[in-house]
């Protein structure tokens, strides 16, 4: 059956934000004295929303803290610098846009573990936001991915049946989101994670613009 509509994962697939997160990150513990965070490090710990990024950042360096951490407290203040430089240093990945632009008959969705209200600021702010008919972030749904409630919300919504879908990723939440909710998985391999955590994807492309020969194969 031909793909009807195409859902793709926003941070390490359609975008790198990697340096406005780790400036952000860098912000929100500075004044519990621990040290700067690498963008590398922060590359290695998204992909599970912020909440869960700011427990790791705590847990990775909590013996570096001079006092004790308000997890809560470092989500607030992250979310306040990064809300106010949210595409700073931001970068749309190469072939993205002509991909997209060539992706016309398609139903186009985001699912993103960031939060629905960023990631939509985001995709406008970078000219990208035309190209989707749905955003849903971490808030979107009772759930995010790895679970699959996320992706079966999109195919309630557009009314599209598990057969007729891809879901288009660079992590491995992405693979597992998109198996348990019965669709195909297309994982790139320029994003956040490495390659041997996506083997299990249907297929791997290299560049965005390789989408276009697995589309085809289900025509």
């Amino acid at each position: 059956m031909p793909a009807k509509l195409i859902i793709f994962d926003l941070d390490g697939t359609l975008i790198d934000s990697s340096i406005d997160i780790t400036n952000a990150v860098n912000y929100a513990v500075g004044p519990f004295g621990i040290k700067p965070v690498t963008v590398q490090e922060t590359i290695s710990l998204v992909g599970e929303g912020i909440t869960r990024l700011m427990e790791k950042i705590v847990k990775r360096h909590e013996s570096e803290a001079k006092k004790d951490i308000d997890k809560n407290i470092l989500t607030e203040r992250f979310l306040d610098h990064y809300s106010a430089h949210l595409v700073d240093n931001t970068t749309v990945y190469p072939e993205v846009r002509e991909t997209l632009e060539r992706l016309g008959i398609y139903k186009k969705a985001v699912i993103s573990n960031k939060r629905e209200a960023l990631s939509v600021r985001i995709l406008n702010n970078l000219d990208l936001l035309k190209y989707f008919d749905l955003i849903l972030g971490s808030d979107t749904t009772p759930e995010r991915k790895p679970s699959p409630i996320p992706i079966l919300y999109v195919l309630s919504k557009l009314n599209i049946k598990t057969e007729d879908v891809v879901i288009v990723g660079d992590s491995n939440f992405d693979i597992e989101a998109g198996k348990a909710a019965g669709i195909k998985t297309i994982a790139v391999t320029y994003g956040y994670r490495p390659v041997e955590l996506l083997k299990d994807a249907d297929y791997l492309i290299k560049k965005m613009s390789e989408l276009m020969n697995i589309l085809r194969l289900f025509l």
